[in-house]
């Protein structure tokens, strides 16, 4: 990247963890994606429970593999042959987990985490229940506001995601959600009846946290992730 690209995107992120910080979520920049894996087990203690959100930015860094391995006790909603009343029980299990690992959508340079869901396994634990959340998340994800955020997400992580799981949504034929502009009355302007997939059925914005510390992001200084 042109050096002087570069030290504007420094700036971005360094205001963006700043802010970050000030709404009581810790913040770690681990320049590669090989360095996520090393973090998190020096911040978690073997024996301690792990739950997962479904994201690709875990896979893209091996976290999944690494939990699976180490000295870990894992609620694995990834195991093999799994029913959905099964999958059903690890996500309610993980409320009760020690740790709880995911990916995010976006994040705004005010400090603001924004996160959409279908089924809201994922949205629920990183708000109550697990002692610890940890989310992995690469650079391009920042954006300078939430406007922004839904835009990336209407642009972006839903088709892409959309098209990771095979679902056959508006989405995946247009490159962009059914209603890709944004709405300043609606947040994510879905028209209603426009989509029955279900991908983007809640949207939240976490800002000051009640807990210092609780929510921990490891930004990656590369590309993972939708």
């Amino acid at each position: 990247m042109d050096k002087h690209k570069n030290k504007v995107l420094e700036m971005s992120i360094a205001r963006t963890m700043g802010n970050l910080r000030k709404n009581r979520i810790d913040v770690d920049f681990l320049p590669s994606k090989s360095d996520v894996v090393p973090m998190i087990r020096s911040i978690i203690d073997e024996g301690s429970t792990i739950a997962l959100g479904g994201s690709s930015s875990l896979s893209e860094c091996h976290v999944i593999q690494f939990i699976r391995s180490g000295p870990y006790n894992l609620i694995d909603r990834y195991e093999q042959d799994l029913t959905e009343e099964a999958k059903h029980q690890r996500f309610i299990e993980a409320f009760t987990s020690d740790v709880f690992i995911t990916g995010v959508n976006a994040i705004t340079e005010h400090g603001e985490l924004y996160c959409i869901d279908g089924t809201s396994n994922r949205i629920s634990a990183m708000l109550f229940g697990p002692k610890k959340v940890i989310i992995v998340a690469g650079y391009q994800k920042i954006v300078p506001t939430l406007r922004d955020a839904v835009h990336r997400v209407k642009h972006i992580a839903a088709p892409a995601n959309a098209i990771r799981l095979g679902i056959d949504a508006p989405c995946v034929t247009n490159g962009y959600c059914v209603d890709q502009f944004f709405d300043e009355e609606h947040l994510m302007s879905i028209t209603p009846g426009a989509c029955d997939y279900g991908i983007c059925s809640n949207m939240v914005v976490f800002g000051r946290q009640p807990v210092k510390g609780r929510v921990s992001l490891l930004l990656v200084g590369e590309e993972i992730g939708y």
